[in-house]
């Protein structure tokens, strides 16, 4: 079986990747740390313009029209 990566997080293990395992399989686990953040591939010049994109556009401020908008974000919940 090849090797599963996983992150712990309130008290559950969630995988980092696909995982061909059919549901409810019981599985014997023994932790060992891996690095913090899996290396990851070096990006497409495609890939680099398009997250030049996204984040260009979430710099821009957003003027929703209502100045206490933010007052009021719990309102309804």
């Amino acid at each position: 079986m090849a090797t599963i990566t996983a992150i712990y997080e309130n008290g559950v293990f969630r995988s980092l990747g696909p995982v061909d395992l059919p549901v409810g399989s019981t599985l014997r686990i023994e932790p060992v740390a891996a690095p913090a953040t899996p290396p990851s591939e070096p990006r497409t010049p495609e890939e680099e313009a398009h997250l030049d994109r996204v984040y260009e556009i979430r710099s821009r401020r957003h003027r929703g029209g209502d100045p206490q908008a933010a007052e009021r974000h719990n309102e309804h919940q």
